[in-house]
């Protein structure tokens, strides 16, 4: 009888070794590259602090894969916020990198000072980062490396990596935004380092970090798809230059979702070469509000289509929705949906505009320009600073087309608020207030091109 016993408990083990060796060898699910989840569950690793236990486990439905937590205080990391902890960094990610269903660790309760470091893939499967800590730059810029400009912490060529921990990431920004030109008009206008960049990588997950005071942008997606971006927090302060919050170029399949976003500058930008990016559930403020562009800068070519933002608060902002081009470009903006969203004192709560110019020289007049059309605005309400609270700014030569308002409530606190187009052709239905009639009425000479619009891709572009 024991014989029996213990042969069947042999047995067992072996099944469970065999069942571990298989997911050993499973690529990155297609449950965790997908863009949207709606009661998202979590793993037991974003649930709770990591076990620092080299048996460790991750539950993948029925499955334990073992984890290998990689310290980067086995690495001579000192985590006191003083010491450089640059080289145990790189040296830590070489061997996380390494290891099939590794921990890159970042404790809690320590902060770690980091200079410029690219953090380089491919890696083995199921890689997980855990940021618990705090990551702080250098708050010295001639301290900074010279062989990387204008990147701080740059990952790229990356698939199916996690990012969590609930930690910090702080690029000291402070004295990087007294140098800026457009504090100090003596300097000149050389840029500044991103703090995060995630660059050609693919299934990305990044939840519940912080990242604060970028010496300019906070968090970059370039280059890369299928990314999916949850409970993030942006902070920086009102008056840093700048500073956007997320900025995704040259990438598709993003979705960010349940984010607080306050900087200097726009709460997300997306520019050129970018599809199928969606938003839902975003706090901004302060900053510029979300923003498509700025496109075509220097006569360049430029496409963004399948963009929408479903559900957020806008505070005190800039802007709030707006559409920016140079003139001079060419390419096109289309299938945009903006919905269900609050606006709280905000300067221009709905704009495009194709006559942008951020330079200190007047910017000559083009008539080439980015086309815009297909942009649908739904459920927009609250307060707007200036009387114009819907501005269409289009292209005389390249006029915007199916422009579309529904249930749109904007006031002013004092006085009317208005809707100013030029060049901007689309209708409204529903309650439209300030009323839209000049979308009816604001054809020009230039090309017609709403019957053009119709061989474009559907405006309906679903969450």
């Amino acid at each position: 009888m024991e014989k029996s016993s213990g042969l069947f408990m042999f047995l067992m083990l072996l099944m469970l070794m065999i069942k571990v060796s298989f997911s050993d060898e499973e690529s990155f699910t297609p449950d965790e590259s997908r863009l949207w989840f709606d009661g998202d569950g979590e793993s037991e690793l974003e649930k709770g602090e990591l076990s620092y236990e080299m048996d460790s486990v991750l539950m993948r439905g029925s499955e334990r894969v073992a984890r290998i937590p990689v310290n980067v205080d086995s690495f001579g990391a000192v985590g006191d916020g003083v010491a450089d902890d640059t080289q145990a960094f790189r040296d830590a990610w070489e061997t996380a990198c390494s290891l099939k269903n590794a921990v890159f660790l970042v404790p809690e309760r320590r902060h770690y000072k980091v200079n410029a470091t690219k953090f380089r893939g491919p890696c083995q499967k199921n890689l997980i980062v855990q940021v618990s800590g705090t990551i702080v730059a250098p708050d010295e810029p001639k301290d900074w490396d010279l062989e990387h400009p204008r990147m701080w912490l740059f990952f790229s060529k990356l698939k199916g990596v996690k990012f969590q921990g609930g930690g910090i990431i702080d690029g000291s920004g402070s004295k990087w935004w007294a140098a800026s030109c457009k504090i100090t008009t003596t300097n000149p206008c050389k840029g500044a380092p991103t703090a995060l960049t995630i660059d050609s990588s693919s299934a990305i997950r990044v939840k519940g970090l912080t990242v604060q005071s970028a010496q300019q942008m906070h968090f970059t997606i370039s280059r890369s798809d299928a990314v999916r971006i949850s409970g993030v927090r942006i902070l920086s302060p009102e008056d840093s230059p700048n500073t956007d919050g997320i900025h995704i170029t040259e990438s598709s399949n993003v979705a960010i979702q349940n984010c607080h976003i306050g900087t200097g500058d726009d709460c997300v930008s997306i520019v050129n070469a970018s599809s199928n990016i969606k938003m839902k559930n975003i706090e901004c403020g302060p900053g510029h509000g979300i923003s498509i562009g700025s496109l075509g800068k220097d006569n360049s070519t430029a496409i963004v289509t399948g963009v929408v933002l479903d559900t957020a608060t806008l505070t005190g902002t800039e802007n709030g929705l707006r559409i920016k081009t140079w003139q001079g470009g060419s390419g096109y903006v289309k299938s945009v949906r903006f919905e269900n969203v609050k606006m709280n004192d905000v300067k221009n709560p709905i704009i495009i505009d194709q006559f942008y110019c951020d330079s200190p020289k007047s910017c000559k007049n083009q008539t080439s320009a980015v086309k815009i059309s297909q942009v649908i605005y739904r459920n927009i309400s609250g307060t707007s600073r200036t009387p114009k609270a819907m501005k269409f700014a289009c292209s005389d030569s390249v006029p915007c087309s199916n422009i579309v308002l529904n249930n749109i409530n904007l006031e002013t606190e004092n006085g009317t608020a208005e809707t100013f187009c030029n060049c901007a052709m689309g209708f409204d239905y529903g309650i439209v207030q300030p009323k839209a009639d000049c979308l009816k009425s604001s054809s020009c000479g230039g090309v017609e091109e709403d019957n053009q619009a119709q061989t474009h891709d559907p405006i309906h572009t679903e969450l």
